[in-house]
Order: structure tokens, then C-alpha cells, then sequence
């Protein structure tokens, strides 16, 4: 009678529900809202990934007055983290997401023309779960809301301010941005089927400053012309500008296959005592730290707060490295088999602007070579690297009281 008991009681428990896991978490850094292609006679198609770390029951529809795209997720805690910082978020007029009612938190992007749901799914597989809806334009009469949705924004905060259209594109306060196309005058570097590194990077480089200028974001180039600048020199006038990210193109050559494929570049640690020496003896002292006179301290003392000061560069110059590799990954640019790599090239150096150093393809490449030459590729390129640039500057404000100072 005993284990006839026992035995009812264990069918009883397997019955009952697992116990309550705590709310699923949105992982803010791998999801985005991305533009899907161009939208010839129209808005463009977006698409909207979340990614999750456990999978939730959801459901998704669109509402009217104005256009939006409603997500609701059961049993996801979106508390503590800001829709503005959604990448893609400016590719919407405004988003906001927050607690709903019995579970639920509901996420509103408000649509800049009339859409459907071309189709929305959840792939519960590793790494880590997503939901991915598809969004295609349509004219009015094909706009297909769900009747009866009043109750679509009660309870959710204002929504963020994402900058969209034309107010929209508003950069993060006082931000410059220095661009160096490697090369030039009588160094060409490398050179290939007709093209030289140094012609191609300066075009790049020229598309990327009018898209970022459109932004509201600063540009100070270290070269505009032809012309042979200097390693230091093309520090020294990114730091005369007030930059707080360099950016250094390249497109060089390696013996066939090689290399392929787009990478960034950071400072090496391991070369960071050797690359301080050099700093004290080859720079003005007064040039080395924007707002810190190093004049009449020793070569040691010198030596040493420089490292100080390139511990937080170098995490921010790491930072924006993840947001590029991360969004040419989401917008299918090629990357190279190892993405991102140390190396001591000299104009990621500097102890206090972020730096990286982007091979944009190998010239030696014939693929990387026709992407180059590609006015299509280089316009994808140019606005992968303008929103990665965009929500690193994001990203690099918030954790400003984080860092040392």
C-alpha cells in the first residue's frame, strides 16, 4: 500500500509544472533592428532579432494610429535596459518596451510607413534563443492592423528617442570621429589589378565622412588628398581635433590565400611598455595626454601614466571593435577567419583616443578587390561602419563615469 502511495504521489509531482525559472533576460548587445536590402519603390524591409537567453512563448501584430509593430513576451524582464540602445534603434521613428500585465512585457516599434509581418519565428536552438520577424512595406490599402488594440501602450514608459529621419540623426554630444586613409603620396601601398590601397581607402574614407556629417557626427581626416602624412603625424592631428575614435583604412596585400575578408586591428598589450618609451622620446610631452602637462617629469613617471591612461582606451578601442565585427556579421560582410587581432601598428598607439585599425579586404583578393572597387559594397560597408560608430558613441557615454578618470 506504501509504494502504490509512493507511486502516486511521484506521478503526482511530474504533473505538476517545473518550478518557476526566473524571467528570461533580453541580450540587448547581440539583438538589432537592420535594414533588409533596399526598398526600390519604398520604405525598406527591417528585420527585428531578439535574442533571448531562454526562449519565451510570444506573439506579434501590427496596430494602427499611429503604425506600429506590437512584440509581447511571457515571462522576459526588460527592466534596466534602454530601447535607444537596440542597434538599429534610429531606423524607426520611436521604440519603447516595459512590464504589460500577468507576465507579459510588450516591446512597440512605431513604423515609419505601413508594413506586414512577413514572417516571425523562434529558433530555440544554441548558442542562445531569437526571435526574428521579417517586415515588408506595403501601400495603405494592404495594411492589415489588428482590430481593437487602445490597450496597445498602457503602462509603457514614453518611448525612446531613437533619431530617426531627419531630427533623427542627432550624433551623441560632441563627437568627433577621425578618419585615416593609410597611405598616400608616394606610398601607395599595396597594389593590384590597376587599384592602389591608398586610392581606394581615401574614397572609402571620403563616402564614410559625408554619411557620418549627415549624422551630426564630426570628421577630422588625416589625409584629404594624395598627399604622405606621417604615423605620428596622423595622431597628432586626430588628437588636434578632439577625436575620440580613430579609425585607420586599410586594404593591403598578402601572398594568395592568405587573407580575405575584413579585420580589425588593436593595439597589441603586450606591446605597451615598448610603445610608452617610444611615445616619451619621439612626442612632445605636452602632446601626449590631452589636459595633462608632462613637461619636466621624468621618463619613468611619463612612461607610467601613459599605460594609466591607455587602460581605458584600450577596453573602449576593444568595445568598438565588437560593435563593427558584430554588425558586418549581422549585415553579411565578409570577415576574415580571425576578425579581430593585436598588432603594434603605430597609429593605434595613443594612450587616450579609442583606435582601430580596419582592413577593409585584402587588394590581393580578387573578391575582396571587386568589393572594393564596388560602389553597392562600399555604400553597405560605409553604413555598417556609420551605425557602428553610432552605437559605440551610444555605449562609450554610459560607461563614461564607469571608467577612470
Amino acid at each position: 500500500m506504501i509504494r502504490v502511495l509512493i507511486l502516486w504521489l511521484s506521478l503526482c509531482m511530474a504533473a505538476l509544472p517545473a518550478a518557476a525559472e526566473g524571467p528570461a533576460r533580453l541580450d540587448l548587445g547581440a539583438s538589432a533592428l537592420t535594414r533588409e536590402g533596399r526598398g526600390w519603390f519604398g520604405p525598406p524591409p527591417l528585420r527585428l532579432r531578439l535574442v533571448l537567453d531562454r526562449a519565451v512563448p510570444y506573439r506579434v501584430f501590427m496596430v494602427a494610429d499611429p503604425i506600429r509593430l506590437i512584440v509581447d513576451l511571457k515571462g522576459a524582464d526588460l527592466a534596466g535596459q534602454k530601447p535607444g540602445d537596440l542597434y538599429g534603434s534610429d531606423l524607426v521613428p520611436a521604440i519603447r518596451w516595459g512590464r504589460q500585465q500577468r507576465g507579459w512585457s510588450r516591446i512597440v516599434l512605431d513604423l515609419p510607413a505601413p508594413y506586414r509581418i512577413a514572417e516571425a519565428g523562434q529558433r530555440t536552438t544554441a548558442p542562445q534563443p531569437v526571435i526574428d520577424i521579417a517586415l515588408r512595406a506595403v501601400d495603405a490599402a494592404a495594411f492589415a492592423p489588428r482590430a481593437s488594440a487602445a490597450t496597445a501602450l498602457r503602462d509603457l514608459p514614453p518611448p525612446a528617442d531613437t533619431g530617426a529621419g531627419a531630427a533623427a540623426e542627432a550624433a551623441p554630444e560632441a563627437l568627433v570621429v577621425a578618419l585615416d586613409p593609410g597611405h598616400g603620396g608616394f606610398d601607395p601601398g599595396a597594389e593590384a589589378g590597376g587599384a592602389t590601397e591608398a586610392d581606394l581607402v581615401l574614397t572609402f574614407a571620403r563616402e564614410l565622412r559625408e554619411v557620418l556629417a549627415a549624422r551630426g557626427i564630426g570628421v577630422a581626416m588625416t589625409r584629404d588628398d594624395d598627399s604622405f602624412v606621417s604615423l605620428e603625424d596622423r595622431m597628432t592631428r586626430a588628437r588636434a581635433a578632439g577625436a575620440r575614435l580613430l579609425v585607420s583604412l586599410h586594404a593591403d596585400a598578402l601572398p594568395e590565400g592568405q587573407a580575405a575578408g575584413a579585420t580589425v586591428y588593436l593595439w597589441n598589450p603586450a606591446a605597451n611598455e615598448r610603445a610608452g618609451q617610444q611615445l616619451v622620446l619621439r612626442h612632445d610631452r605636452a602632446d601626449l595626454l590631452a589636459g595633462v602637462d608632462l613637461g619636466g617629469q621624468d621618463d619613468l613617471l611619463a612612461g607610467t601614466l601613459i599605460d594609466f591612461a591607455r587602460v581605458d582606451t584600450q577596453a573602449r578601442s576593444a568595445n568598438f571593435a565588437r560593435f563593427l565585427t558584430s554588425r558586418m556579421a549581422l549585415m553579411g560582410i565578409g570577415l576574415h577567419g580571425r576578425p579581430v587581432q593585436g598588432a603594434a601598428f603605430s597609429v593605434l598607439k595613443s594612450p587616450d583616443i579609442a583606435s582601430v585599425l580596419l582592413e577593409l579586404g585584402f587588394i590581393s583578393d580578387d573578391r575582396d578587390r571587386a568589393n572594393l572597387t564596388d560602389p553597392d559594397w562600399r555604400a553597405r560597408m560605409v553604413a555598417v561602419l556609420a551605425d557602428s560608430i553610432s552605437g559605440w558613441a551610444r555605449d562609450d557615454g554610459a560607461r563614461a563615469a564607469m571608467l577612470r578618470r
